[in-house]
């Protein structure tokens, strides 16, 4: 099913191995100029606006774009009890490690009088994008709003699309997912109308507020989503511009094919999109993993878009003649999530340079990593690991810088920073800081 791509004999550039590759053709920049002419639509009419494009494009619009709390109070309620157990485990989890992940203040005295601190600052208010398209994803509100609540952050306003089954409003199990987290503010809309509200705010159809603006978006979509939050950012910060999701699969000749071929399959049913990529040195464990793909693809249910995600040009086994190659391979690929099923999968991990998060061994499987191992599943994609980092509660905050200098310290320094000014044509630099020595 898998196309193949070989470098065995090939002794490639980092250039070269960026262009070979496989990756998703999504086209942002054309999706940009769909979504602009909405943005400015819903930045000037309100809900309105939002109401229109709802129905145009989701079929559906509740009567209350913000779903009143006691819907959201009944979705918990009626929640299935094993799906509550594994949120609430989910959270715990999540919350755990993000709150251990938040970084310290900190303060260093340069000399007697002169210090340099650093604190860690939340936002005042975000909003949460959870797809809601091919899937239900109420795993993406614990992500986000775990990672936000663990910054500090005390705002926190949700967003999903309306669905025709429950009315138009957003799924149950997402709304019990808001309610398990203290969330009661969380609006039916969706698409590029959702992050046009949360970026301008909105006016509500009687003249009064129906949503305040934000100050950071996040959260994945599809394609006009991830062009949305492109053309608002600056007017707020966002997470990332998310594309498909990927997989990459590190392995040598220990690897189980069975399990490697679940692992590659269990991202391909996410979308027609999605990418799986094998990297192996072993030829004889590629058409293992084939032979188990081609038969776990034939019984899954979402056969036809897994089949399609599998044959895309996105997804390819890489044959390498090399560990060390595949690592390099690997690198250039930049993984969303990086699987190692090799001997010594540890040390091969701790060599990995560019993957939002890397899965160690047969027993760390990525689905342990989208529900509740305890990391964050809001990744970079399309090689942007190469210099992002996924959700996390940095996300969230601001690193300010504050510093308090005494007269003595001043002093001490004063003369450099009135040379390093007239070096620069800044007299009035200068001047300032000359105007407090002249009173010692």
């Amino acid at each position: 099913m898998l196309s193949r791509i070989d470098l065995r004999d090939r002794d490639l550039t980092a250039r070269e191995l960026l262009e070979v590759v496989p990756r998703a053709e999504v086209d942002v920049a054309a999706a940009l100029r769909t979504v602009e002419p909405i943005l400015a639509d819903v930045r000037e009419r309100g809900e309105a606006a939002l109401r229109e494009y709802g129905e145009r494009f989701d079929g559906a619009v509740p009567e209350s774009l913000r779903v009143p709390s006691a819907q959201i109070e009944s979705a918990l309620a009626t929640l299935d009890p094993a799906v509550r157990d594994g949120l609430e485990e989910a959270i715990v989890r999540v919350r755990a490690f993000h709150v251990a992940t938040v970084p310290p203040p900190v303060s260093v005295q340069l000399a007697p009088g002169a210090t340099v601190s650093q604190k860690w600052i939340p936002v005042a208010r975000v909003g949460l994008y959870v797809p809601g398209g091919l899937a239900v994803y109420p795993s993406s509100v614990v992500m986000n709003v775990v990672a936000a609540q663990a910054a500090g952050v005390t705002a926190i306003a949700v967003t999903s699309p309306p669905q025709r089954e429950f009315g138009g409003s957003v799924h149950p199990t997402i709304l019990a997912a808001c309610a398990l987290l203290g969330i009661d503010e969380v609006y039916a809309v969706g698409g590029a109308q959702a992050i046009g509200m949360l970026a301008y705010g909105a006016l509500a159809a009687d003249g009064g507020v129906l949503c305040e603006p934000v100050d950071v978006i996040t959260g994945p979509g599809n394609v006009y989503v991830a062009a949305a939050k492109r053309a608002v950012n600056g007017v707020v910060g966002i997470d990332s511009e998310a594309g498909p999701t990927e997989i990459a699969i590190i392995a040598d000749d220990s690897a189980d094919a069975d399990l490697v071929a679940a692992d590659l399959l269990s991202q391909a049913e996410h979308d027609p999109m999605a990418g799986s990529v094998l990297i192996t040195d072993d030829e004889d464990l590629a058409e293992h993993v084939e032979q188990a793909l081609l038969r776990r693809a034939e019984a899954t249910k979402h056969v036809a878009r897994t089949k399609e995600a599998l044959t895309g040009v996105q997804s390819a086994v890489i044959l390498t003649g090399s560990l060390d190659q595949s690592i390099l391979v690997a690198d250039a690929y930049g993984a969303e999530h990086l699987e190692i099923h090799t001997r010594d999968a540890r040390e091969v991990a701790g060599r990995i340079r560019n993957a939002g998060a890397i899965f160690v061994g047969a027993h760390s499987p990525v689905p342990l990593g989208d529900y509740l191992a305890g990391s964050n599943h809001v990744l970079p994609t399309g090689g942007t690991a190469r210099f992002a980092s996924g959700l996390n509660v940095t996300s969230f905050l601001k690193a300010v810088s504050v510093i308090e200098y005494d007269a003595a310290a001043l002093a001490a320094v004063g003369e450099k920073v009135v040379a390093l000014a007239n070096a620069e044509d800044l007299p009035a630099h200068g001047e300032a800081i000359a105007a407090r020595l002249e009173r010692r």
